[in-house]
C-alpha cells in the first residue's frame, strides 16, 4: 500500500465566469523508500497540488490517502494530528519563526511535537550534511536565502516524518547546494523509508529521482528522468 495517494483529484478556483480548473483528474502515489519529482513551470498547478497532498487545502472533487486513511473523513483535530505527525512541509514561504534563532527553531518543534523528532546526534549530523552547523545562533533575518531554505529543509527533517513535501527547495540554490540536496533526499528516502515528494522547475534534480513526473496546465504525466522535462 503507498503511504500516501491522490485519486481523481479536481481543484477549481473561483465561480461563474471567473472559475479556474486548476488541477485536473490528477492520480498519484508514494511509496516509503521513494523520492519523486513533480516539474513544471510556474503556474503549471505544483504547489497547488502538494498542498492537497498535505491536506492543507481539500479538493473540489476525488479523495487523499496518507496510509489508506481518507482525510475528508477524518475530523479536523484527527487531519491537524495527522499532519503534524506524519507530513514534514518545506515550503517556499520557509515558514520560519523570525524571532528565534536556528537552534531554536528545533526546540520550538520539541515543544509541539513531543515525539519521534531527532536526537541531538541526528540533529548535528543533519546540520552538517546541510552545511549550517555554524549558523545555529543567528536570526533568520541575518541569514541569506540560500541559508534560508537550508534551515527551513533541516527543521521539516527534524520532525522524521513520514511523508516530506517539498516546493522547489533548490530554488535559492547553487548547483553544488543542489547535489547536496538531491543526495539528502534520496538517502532520507532510501536509509530512513521514507516517501518524499517535491514539486520543481529545478531539472539538476532529476537525476536522484526514483521517479518524475510532469505538471503541466494542470495535467500530471509521467516522465523520463533521462531527459529534462521542458
Amino acid at each position: 500500500m503507498s503511504v500516501i495517494e491522490l485519486n481523481n483529484i479536481n481543484k477549481y478556483f473561483g465561480s461563474g465566469v471567473s472559475k479556474v480548473h486548476v488541477l485536473h483528474d490528477i492520480n498519484f502515489s508514494a511509496d516509503r523508500g521513494e523520492l519523486i519529482l513533480v516539474v513544471g513551470p510556474s503556474g503549471s498547478g505544483k504547489s497547488t497540488f502538494l498542498t492537497i497532498a498535505g491536506g492543507l487545502q481539500t479538493p473540489t472533487s476525488g479523495e487523499v490517502s496518507v496510509e489508506g486513511k481518507s482525510m475528508a473523513k477524518l475530523s479536523t483535530a484527527q487531519r491537524d494530528k495527522l499532519r503534524l505527525n506524519q507530513i514534514g512541509f518545506v515550503l517556499q514561504s520557509y515558514s520560519l519563526v523570525p524571532y528565534l534563532k536556528v537552534k531554536e527553531q528545533f526546540d520550538f518543534v520539541n515543544k509541539v511535537k513531543r515525539q519521534g523528532n531527532l536526537n541531538q546526534a541526528e540533529l548535528k549530523e543533519l546540520l552538517v550534511q546541510l552545511g549550517i552547523e555554524n549558523l545555529t545562533n543567528k536570526f533568520p533575518g541575518e541569514l541569506s536565502g540560500g541559508q534560508t531554505q537550508r534551515v527551513a529543509i533541516a527543521r521539516a527533517l527534524f520532525a522524521n516524518p513520514d511523508i516530506v513535501l517539498a516546493d522547489e527547495p533548490t530554488a535559492a540554490l547553487d548547483s553544488a547546494r543542489v547535489a547536496e540536496v538531491g543526495k539528502l533526499f534520496k538517502e532520507l528516502a532510501k536509509t530512513r523509508d521514507k516517501a518524499v515528494v517535491v514539486v520543481t522547475h529545478d531539472v539538476r534534480l532529476m537525476e536522484f529521482a526514483d521517479k518524475t513526473y510532469q505538471i503541466m496546465d494542470g495535467k500530471m504525466t509521467q516522465a523520463t528522468n533521462k531527459q529534462p522535462a521542458k
